[in-house]
């Protein structure tokens, strides 16, 4: 995980990657994304945020684990951006969309 923290910090252009690497089939993959954007989140929280642009538009995505997991890794960053982007898919076609955005956004209050 360290690698990949430093990756991250020494080239922005990943976090606009992320969305794209959640539509990844691997659940591993998706499971790493979390788990790297707590450490991120940690380690450099202003940076994180160049993740929500491209976290947003996997919400867009058809399948639903993709939404479910980007508006997980949106709720992890946590800011005002994020909040608005998961407050979209609350109306998500998918119920377990809807509540990942539901519990991400109680999480916040």
């Amino acid at each position: 995980m360290e690698n990949i923290v430093e990756m991250f910090k020494q080239d922005f252009r990943y976090y606009g990657w992320v969305g794209e690497l959640l539509d990844d089939e691997r659940f591993n993959v998706r499971l790493g994304l979390s788990v790297l954007f707590q450490e991120l989140k940690l380690c450099c929280p202003h940076d994180v945020q160049l993740a929500v642009p491209s976290l947003c538009k996997a919400l867009d995505n058809d399948k639903a684990h993709v939404r479910g997991e980007a508006a997980n890794v949106l709720g992890i960053i946590g800011n005002s951006e994020a909040r608005l982007c998961v407050s979209k898919v609350l109306q998500d076609e998918s119920p377990q969309v809807r509540e990942v955005a539901k519990d991400v956004l109680e999480e916040w209050e």
